[in-house]
């Protein structure tokens, strides 16, 4: 395994794949998702792409810390589409990912086993098109401190090579600022130990 602060997710939605099986349609994609928002979002749109399709099985994983992940068979007989793709997005060892086969039904039935493979293959295949990326486990913090000591707080911001996410400079200032996870402990440590200085983590 990688060190615990990166993950694999994929860097944009994959081309279309279609896998053909005894007159049997199945489309495949990925697409890179944080929420469940935008899980619905792409499902509403591949229903209208292919109005007249009858199962659009899916599967997704999201979060790294705390995982949450769904598999849907959207009709078909239990396990044997929902599980077989989020098998898939397990064996590329993904997350922050959606997969979605849509099936047209061609007229002759494939049995479990069939479909259990047919919808590994379209998953299997629209992940292998799809470009996958590592990513850091960012961990986000708030400082807090006055103006006077803008130096010092930008010096370590510098040093340490950390992200500015936002910033309000006012007489006080307030900034949120991330690093990767590890790393975290000892940003904590060096703001903690400023003079004047606030930090606390988001």
């Amino acid at each position: 395994m990688n060190s615990n602060d990166t993950y694999k997710t994929l860097a944009n939605p994959s081309p279309e794949i279609l896998f053909k099986e005894k007159n049997s349609k199945f489309f495949g994609y990925a697409f890179p998702v944080t929420t469940e928002a935008e899980i619905k979002t792409h499902l509403e749109q591949l229903r209208k792409q292919h109005f007249g399709a009858v199962h659009f099985c899916y599967a997704f994983q999201l979060g790294t810390e705390t995982i949450q992940y769904r598999a849907n068979d959207d009709g078909e007989p239990s396990n044997s589409a929902g599980m077989p793709i989020y098998g898939q997005i397990q064996s590329f060892a993904l997350t922050n990912v959606l997969v979605v086969v849509v099936r047209f039904f061609g007229g002759i039935k494939l049995g479990v086993g069939g479909l259990i493979s047919a919808y590994r293959t379209a998953a299997q295949l629209a992940l292998e098109e799809a470009e996958i990326i590592e990513k850091t486990i960012d961990i986000h913090f708030q400082v807090l401190f006055d103006y006077k000591n803008m130096n010092k707080v930008m010096r370590v911001i510098k040093e340490k090579n950390l992200e500015i996410i936002s910033q309000q400079m006012n007489e006080s200032c307030e900034m949120e600022i991330a690093t990767r996870k590890k790393n975290a402990d000892m940003v904590l440590d060096i703001f903690t130990n400023l003079f004047e200085v606030e930090i606390k983590k988001l």
